[in-house]
């Protein structure tokens, strides 16, 4: 008979609350943070992951299953009666969360997104600027998506599907979808990795976190706003063709971690790190193995058998919400089913 993998119960970490309660007015204009926090009032806290204002469209907050529009007096409405986004909501915000230099946020803007403080994401869409035939900024901001950081309480089982039978842990592929939770389990995979798991045999590690985006650890001015564990090392911002021979060379990690794998270049960094005796936690977008496995390049990857585990996440039961956990060396199924 198959294990049953129980899914994460999230709960909004205590830097999002932070954002929802005294921050609003800090990173918000006065009258979309006045209407957001009038809606807190009878919304509860862990359900929002995303606020998301567009220019003369209604004001919305995105729950872990609906949207909602808000209206002027912060109650759930209709895009009918709903409280349009100005562009002086969407100008005062942004020059609040850039602390009023969009200069100083540039670098990020090229990837379509900055973070603040305490790791929350802001997308950022509008008129983008081409230079040599790359993104240099983005001007005439239309849109802004606040997304929460979640570090959420996860339950350890997930682990004993990645560990072998010496206690060691296996080269783990997290897949899902757009919003699917593979980035929230990466996070707490790597911290659960770094500090050890004595209840599993599995002594702590040394792990090298490649953060491209700036997304896993959420860094601010060097300081990670997540918890990745007491043995955890990040480069911030660097491409990870570059950043995984960086830090096999100068931390000398056991275990290299890094999000949203899929081009070449990737692919044979990732494999160049496995010869050297690093273990590979990575992540990638598809609903499913099969999915997956018709993109050329990821086919190639998984017929190597370089992954020895493949964790496919879903939204079914919430973002983290486990499908299943294949052991490919075997080519078994470990565990299947939406659970909770």
């Amino acid at each position: 008979m198959q294990d049953k993998v129980p899914v994460p119960l999230f709960t909004l970490s205590k830097n999002s609350q932070n954002f929802a309660n005294d921050k609003i007015d800090r990173w918000l204009s006065d009258r979309v943070a006045q209407i957001i926090k009038q809606a807190l009032k009878s919304l509860s806290h862990s359900e929002i992951e995303e606020i998301r204002l567009r220019i003369n469209k209604p004001l919305l907050i995105r729950t872990h299953n609906k949207d909602l529009f808000l209206t002027a007096f912060g109650q759930v409405g209709t895009t009918q009666n709903a409280y349009f986004v100005s562009k002086e909501d969407v100008v005062n915000s942004l020059e609040k969360m850039t602390f009023s230099s969009m200069y100083a946020v540039e670098n990020d803007l090229r990837q379509g997104f900055f973070t603040l403080p305490g790791g929350h994401r802001v997308g950022i869409s509008g008129e983008t600027i081409i230079e040599y035939g790359k993104i240099k900024t983005i001007r005439n901001v239309s849109a802004l998506n606040i997304r929460f950081a979640r570090q959420p309480k996860i339950s350890l089982d997930i682990l004993k599907y990645l560990i072998d039978e010496n206690k060691i842990f296996c080269h783990t592929l997290l897949i899902s979808p757009p919003r699917g939770g593979k980035t929230t389990i990466l996070r707490f995979l790597i911290k659960q990795l770094s500090d050890g798991l004595p209840s599993l045999g599995l002594e702590g590690q040394t792990i090298g976190v490649v953060d491209e985006r700036s997304e896993i650890a959420g860094m601010w001015q060097g300081i990670p706003s997540f918890d990745l564990g007491c043995r955890t090392d990040v480069l911030d911002r660097c491409p990870k063709s570059i950043g995984l021979g960086m830090l096999i060379r100068s931390m000398s990690p056991s275990i290299i971690a890094v999000d949203e794998i899929g081009n070449q270049e990737d692919i044979f960094a990732l494999t160049e790190a496995a010869r050297c005796g690093v273990k590979i936690l990575a992540t990638a977008h598809a609903s499913s193995l099969e999915e997956l496995k018709k993109r050329e390049s990821m086919a190639s990857l998984l017929n190597s058998k370089l992954f020895g585990r493949v964790v496919v996440l879903s939204r079914a039961k919430g973002p983290g919400t486990v499908e299943a956990v294949y052991n490919l060396h075997k080519g078994i199924i470990l565990a299947s089913g939406a659970i909770k």
